[in-house]
Formats: structure tokens, C-alpha cells, sequence
């Protein structure tokens, strides 16, 4: 029975450093070359990073980009690799080259461009319009990239119609909650429809706000999940594609001749490979190939993906951009609470410091639960008072304040104190400042400008409040000990900022308000479109003047890193200056 070895190198580059990422891809074709594969694979723009964004305008990029590549054609031997990286020829290209024996044989160009969410690919590349079919010893099979496989009438589709057994898909596709069972069922739809395998490869590692998580999938012709590639970690995927089992009998009959008419497979090109395929040296596949179920919806794993999420994005920003230690206010709650958990787990408890800044309104419990949960994660703990630096901003004050009464002003001054304080350990240290600002309060504007809002990276910015309680509790169930005080969980949030102040003074409830935010600004649902989902007609009317009222405190604030379908800032781009109202 004749096979095909690929593995698929689910690797992290970092966005331009391309000597970096040479050096990466060349590690991972000596490891993968252990096991004697015919084709190895790696992520679409693997060799710059993704996205590379307005690096592209770049000319002299885009040269440095191709020599790159000239590096790892070096290290290609009597194999295939597929690797992406930037072409140019009359414009740039999101492209994958084809190298076999040190040599380009050929240069697939991405035809689907997305430019939707957080995607911005036409502002860059041209779009490209070949199909070719490569055939390597009589096995068949196409290279597409990324949103090419989404469409079911796209290049895999009339590769399939020109003989592609199987089909080697590279991504750099971003994670939000629920995506891998969404892109899961597509795939298998689109190995079944075309009775071909479907080798889908994605990258994995944080860029800025992106995470991505790997997860590669291969499906058979059946649409069955044969292996996979775990989630939030670089892997070498192994798997034998055993290409006679493809009937090739169904594009004989006349709907398939139609359907190829129709889709223009006139433009496919078979492109030779002369090289014999390695199924003779080895009949074992490696010992760590590996098909593990895929993930599952159900809430814990959920919470589990998305911390994962959450700490992989937050070690390479942290990483990536040179730090080495971070700091954090903790003020006892949920928030700071789930930051510094993430923090420990990303660069570990030596390179995190939490900072405990009591005002005149902080409580005994909140000392107790910071410097408990300090304990609980083995990270060192500062105390800075800020009682007489406030009454010296009151006393500075008080002349042109003329005795009026105290209000969010005096609740601010407080904020941007510590706002201040944290900024200065980062200025004097070096540390990188996370903000523990979540979800519901960023969108709402529930913060304060150059007050808590002040740092370099925001790890729960897309988190809501309600999952952030869910997080912690896993936490503590899946460490098995507690992490995060008991009493983070029972007592009721608040700022801490005036007398016996609660975040539900200001807010509705947060099991109301974040239903209601997420049918706003993820579903993008109108005002009585989310009346009538038994919400309040008032409290649905305030909860949006917040949102809309917030996006310049939205646009004032650091990255963070991107959990849901519609996040703020790359997914979500709406005018700070705007009278629209839909009711």
C-alpha cells in the first residue's frame, strides 16, 4: 500500500525576526527528519511571523523576507518542504514555497484574502489565481494557505477535481472560545465532500492581542479525525496518509465534470516532483503520532482553553518584547487575583511582583486576601500606602475645589496614584506593568484613564467578569489547592475608592450585564433585539450610552489578548465621535 509521511511543524516564530525563525524552522526539518518523512510542513508566513502588518510596506523587508527563505532552501535535502513566507513579483504575495533538493520547484499564492475582524489582508497582498496540483512517485496532492480552505468551492475543491489526493492547508489562525469545533467540522466536511485527506497545519504563540493555538487536524476522505496537534504548545505532527484508499472513481461521473466546468480547473497545473516516495525505509510511524479528541465545549474545558490562552499569550508578549519581570496592583479581588495567577504560570513566580497600594478606603480583607494570595503563589509582595500622597493631592487642590462636594473626581485622584506608583517600579526596575482591568469594565468604561488603566499589557481584556470567577475556580480545582483566597470568590466586587462603594452602585449585576454586553458588541444585536431577550428596556439603554460613551478610554488602553469572537480594538472599530443611537 502506497503512503505519504508528512509532518506538520506547529511552530512559534516571532513577527520579524527572521534569523530567529530560519533558525527555528531548520531545527524542527532536523527533528522531523528522524522519522524519514516525504513532506514537511510549515505555518503560512512562518518565515516573518504573523501578522507582519505594516512591515509589508517595507521594501527592503520583503527582501530580507526572501533571503530568508534562500537560508532554509539551504537545510532542504531528498524531502519536500512547504514553508510561508512573503513573495514579490509585480506586487507581494502571502505565499508558500514548494523547496525540494534545495531548490524552488514552485510558489503557491493565497487566493482568499480575509478582510474581516482582525484581518486586514488586502490593505497588503495581492490575491493570487493558480491551483497547481504537485505529483510526487504518481501521489497527487495541492498546497492552499488558510481561508483558502474555507470556502467549499475554493482552491481545494478544484485541486481535489484535478487528482490532489490529499490537500496540505499552513495557517496562522487566531484562537477565540469555540473556534476549534467550528473549524473542525469545516475541515471534515471539506476532506468528505472531496474524498481527499485534509492536513491543516496552523501556527501557535502570542502576537500582541492574537494567540494562537496550534491544534493542526488531519482528516481522512471519510471527514474522520486521524491526529492532531496539541493546543497552545510548538509539536511535530507524524502522520501516513495512505493515498490508495482515495476513490478516485467519483471524478469520473458527470456531476463532478460539471462542477470541475464550473469552477474554472482549467487554471490547475500539475507541477512534477521527481523524487520516490519513502514508504520502503520505514513501516513504524513514530512513537509520539498521536490522535487525541478533539476538544470539547463543555465549561471546564472551555475555562481550561481559554487560561491556556490567556498564559501563552501574556509569556510572549512578556518575552517577546525583552522583559523579564512583570508587576501587579493587588487589591484582593477577583481580577488582580487571576492576573498574578496568570503571571506565575507564564514567566514564574520569581519574575512577578504584586504591589498592595491601601488607601484610606481599602479594607482589612483586601490586605488579608493579597498578601494571602502572594503566599498561595510564592510571589513577592510590596506595600505602598497612598493615604498621605491622596490628602496631599486634596490639600493641593482644595483651594480650586472650593469645598465642593467629593464625587468621582477624589475616586480617580486615587486610581491614578497607584497608576503612578505601579508606572514608577516599572520605570525604575524595568518591569513590564499588567493591568487587571477584564472585560465588562473595559467595555462599560467602569476604570480609570492613567489610573488603573496605566500599564504595558492587559491580560484579561477580553475576559468578562462572569468568566473570570469561572477561571479562578478551576484554577483552584485543577491545581488542587487554593490559589485564589476563599473569600475573593464570596465577597461582593468593588472599587474600594469611597465609603462602603460596591461595583453594583454603578453596574447592573454582573450575571445581567454581561449577557447583555455580549449580545451588544459580540452579536451586535440592536437595542430592542436585546430588550427582547428579556432584558430591561433601561437598564438595556444605559449599559449601550456606556459602551459607546467608553471607546475613548477603549482606545487609550494597552493591548490585551483576544478570547472572544469580537474583541475591542482589532475586531471591534467603532468612532469615538458618533450620535447613532438605536432606539
Amino acid at each position: 500500500m502506497k503512503r505519504v509521511r508528512i509532518a506538520l511543524c506547529q511552530i512559534n516564530p516571532t513577527v520579524g525576526d527572521l534569523d530567529g525563525n530560519v533558525r527555528k524552522i531548520n531545527r524542527f526539518i532536523e527533528d522531523a527528519c528522524k522519522y524519514y518523512p516525504d513532506i514537511i510542513a510549515f505555518p503560512e508566513l512562518a518565515v516573518t511571523g504573523y501578522p507582519p502588518e505594516d512591515l509589508l510596506l517595507k521594501p527592503h523587508f520583503i527582501s530580507d523576507n526572501i533571503n530568508a527563505l534562500k537560508e532554509v532552501q539551504k537545510n532542504v535535502a531528498d524531502f519536500v518542504v512547504i514553508a510561508g513566507f512573503v513573495d514579490k513579483r509585480d506586487d507581494i504575495y502571502n505565499a508558500a514555497a514548494v523547496i525540494y533538493n534545495k531548490e524552488v520547484i514552485d510558489i503557491y499564492h493565497k487566493i482568499h484574502l480575509p478582510n474581516y475582524g482582525v484581518f486586514d489582508e488586502f490593505r497588503y497582498f495581492h490575491a493570487g489565481n493558480r491551483f497547481p496540483v504537485y505529483c510526487m512517485d504518481n501521489v497527487h496532492f495541492g498546497v492552499n494557505i488558510c481561508e483558502d480552505i474555507w470556502h467549499s468551492e475554493g482552491p481545494a475543491t478544484i485541486q481535489a477535481l484535478n487528482g490532489a489526493e490529499f490537500i496540505v492547508n499552513i495557517n496562522a489562525s487566531p484562537y477565540y472560545m469555540g473556534k476549534s469545533g467550528v473549524r473542525a467540522e469545516m475541515l471534515s466536511s471539506r476532506a468528505s465532500d472531496n474524498n481527499i485527506f485534509v492536513a491543516y497545519l496552523n501556527s501557535v504563540g502570542g502576537q500582541d492581542e492574537l494567540v494562537f493555538d496550534g491544534n493542526s487536524l488531519v482528516f481522512n476522505q471519510n471527514g474522520e479525525l486521524i491526529s492532531a496537534g496539541r493546543q497552545f504548545e510548538e509539536d511535530i505532527i507524524i502522520v501516513d496518509l495512505s493515498v490508495e484508499e482515495i476513490l478516485r472513481k467519483q471524478l469520473r461521473k458527470s456531476l463532478r465534470k460539471k462542477q470541475a466546468t464550473a469552477l474554472k480547473t482549467e487554471l490547475s497545473e500539475k507541477i512534477k516532483i521527481n523524487r520516490k516516495l519513502n514508504f520502503s525505509k520505514t513501516s513504524k510511524p513514530p512513537a509520539y503520532s498521536q490522535t487525541p479528541a478533539l476538544t470539547q465545549s463543555s465549561e471546564s474545558v472551555i475555562e481550561e482553553e481559554v487560561y491556556k490562552a490567556l498564559v501563552l499569550g501574556t509569556k510572549d508578549y512578556i518575552q517577546k518584547n525583552g522583559f523579564k519581570k512583570v508587576c501587579i496592583g493587588l487589591s484582593g479581588g477577583i481580577d488582580s487575583s487571576l492576573v498574578a495567577t496568570i503571571a506565575v504560570d507564564a514567566v514564574s513566580n520569581d519574575n512577578v511582583i504584586g504591589i498592595f497600594m491601601p488607601s484610606p478606603y481599602t479594607s482589612k480583607e483586601s490586605k488579608e486576601d493579597s498578601f494571602e494570595l502572594a503566599k498561595n503563589l510564592g510571589i513577592r509582595i510590596i506595600e505602598v500606602p497612598i493615604s498621605a500622597i491622596f490628602e496631599s493631592y486634596l490639600a493641593t487642590l482644595k483651594t480650586e475645589f472650593n469645598n465642593m462636594l467629593a464625587d468621582t473626581t477624589e475616586e480617580n485622584i486615587q486610581a491614578r496614584i497607584r497608576g503612578n506608583i505601579l508606572m514608577a517600579f516599572s520605570n525604575k526596575f524595568g518591569w513590564l506593568v499588567l493591568t487587571t482591568g477584564n472585560k465588562s469594565e473595559i467595555s462599560v468604561g467602569y476604570a480609570t484613564l492613567y489610573g488603573d488603566m496605566a500599564g504595558g499589557f492587559a491580560p484579561i481584556k477580553d475576559v468578562p467578569k462572569t468568566l473570570v470567577y469561572k477561571i479562578c475556580k478551576w484554577k483552584n480545582q485543577k491545581t488542587g489547592k487554593v490559589i485564589v483566597p476563599g473569600r475573593v470568590f464570596s465577597k461582593e466586587p468593588s472599587a474600594e475608592l469611597k465609603p462602603n462603594q460596591k461595583d453594583r452602585d454603578t453596574l447592573p449585576p454582573y450575571n445581567i450585564l454581561d449577557p447583555i454586553l455580549k449580545a451588544y458588541i459580540e452579536d451586535e444585536k440592536g437595542f430592542e433585539e436585546i430588550v427582547n431577550l428579556n432584558f430591561e428596556e433601561e437598564g438595556v439603554k444605559m449599559v449601550i450610552k456606556m459602551v459607546d460613551r467608553s471607546e475613548y478610554k477603549r482606545r487609550q488602553s494597552p493591548p490585551g489578548i483576544k478570547i472572544t469572537p469580537k474583541a475591542f480594538g482589532r475586531d471591534r472599530r467603532f468612532p469615538v465621535t458618533s450620535r447613532y443611537r438605536s432606539w
